[in-house]
């Protein structure tokens, strides 16, 4: 929680002022996470011109120093050449680390501006592009670090921990629904299902929460611009289609199911070419679609959390949009017509 960061917006100046001389320093918007973060603009240096700086505050990390999540995910995906931000000071002690800035424009924000379906198109190819190479490149092989990251997987357990954290969270708290045993057991049986159906699939590296809002389009001069991926921290092992569902099937975007399928055939050729293996179009669109369930239903409880916990009502707008996904894929697949009939009584009445 908030409560536990003891270190103060002042004590944030002050430690970058030790070794650069600031224009400004202001607080940011934050995400969903209890992490706090700072723009700081340094003085302009003879022929430099001022240099911008993110400073993201956290709990101290004094007991974990470079064995912290994020930089050890950070150092990794860099190295495999992925693009993410540069790390240029840390302070473990006081939990502050001094990022690159990426300025303020998210793949949601720039997908507002789109003029066509070509236009939209064309931005998810390119992230598709971003995400075969991290799925390839940084998931574990010959001669790759063993981090943390590759000893966590989406099994069976972790799967239906985010089920019932959705369960709990969203419809018992949330929405103070009471479940008869009939409907809460056929909740489970088909959530267990899938749950177990995912467990069993290949996996590759997943950055694990890989939407619009958590990729960043920075412009750049006579070149195309970047596409940033940020908030990886919680990376782990898991089916290819985990990262995809959340993009494509975003709970802060919109896209056509038409356009969806365009992009799934796109990535299924990608993937090939990139890697010289053969996937089932079929298969592979049944895993992405149970995927997605699972996927939505787990952002559905976390956004009821950030409000039962927290007191934050930002999340809340979005769950409309993240059923909206489930119920599309489930009337699709008339064996969990059972699951989507229980989902949905409980949401509406």
């Amino acid at each position: 929680m908030l409560q536990s960061i003891q270190v103060s917006d002042q004590e944030v100046t002050h430690w970058v002022k030790k070794s650069r001389l600031i224009e400004s320093i202001t607080r940011l918007p934050g995400d969903a996470s209890t992490r706090l973060y700072y723009r700081v603009i340094t003085k302009k240096q003879k022929a430099e011109a001022h240099k911008s700086y993110i400073v993201m505050r956290m709990d101290p990390f004094e007991d974990q120093g470079n064995d912290l999540p994020f930089v050890v995910v950070q150092k990794h995906l860099s190295f495999a050449q992925v693009d993410v931000p540069a790390i240029f000071d840390m302070d473990p002690k006081r939990g502050l680390i001094l990022l690159e800035d990426l300025g303020d424009m998210t793949l949601l924000r720039r997908l507002q501006d789109v003029s066509n379906a070509n236009v939209e198109r064309h931005i998810y190819q390119r992230v598709i592009d971003s995400l075969i190479h991290l799925q390839v490149h940084v998931s574990p092989g010959r001669k790759k670090p063993n981090i943390e990251a590759f000893r966590l997987r989406f099994d069976r357990e972790k799967l239906m921990y985010e089920v019932n954290f959705a369960i709990e969270n969203f419809y018992q708290i949330h929405l103070n629904r009471k479940f008869s045993k009939k409907d809460l057991e056929t909740l489970t049986r088909g959530f267990g299902e899938i749950c177990e159906f995912l467990a069993d699939q290949p996996v590759v590296f997943t950055h694990r929460d890989f939407h619009s809002r958590n990729v960043m389009v920075v412009t750049q001069k006579n070149a195309e611009d970047r596409l940033v991926m940020i908030d990886f921290q919680d990376a782990r092992m898991g089916p290819a289609q985990y990262d995809l569902a959340s993009l494509l099937r975003d709970s802060y975007y919109q896209l056509e199911e038409s356009q969806i399928q365009r992009l799934l055939d796109y990535y299924v050729i990608r993937w090939e070419a990139v890697t010289g293996k053969r996937i089932d179009r079929t298969q592979f669109e049944y895993v992405f679609d149970l995927m997605s369930v699972q996927r939505n239903f787990k952002a559905i409880g976390s956004f009821a959390s950030f409000y039962n916990k927290r007191g934050n009502a930002t999340y809340l707008k979005y769950i409309g949009n993240t059923f909206e996904n489930i119920r599309r894929v489930l009337l699709k697949y008339p064996s969990y017509s059972g699951l989507r009939e229980v989902l949905f009584h409980y949401y509406y009445f």
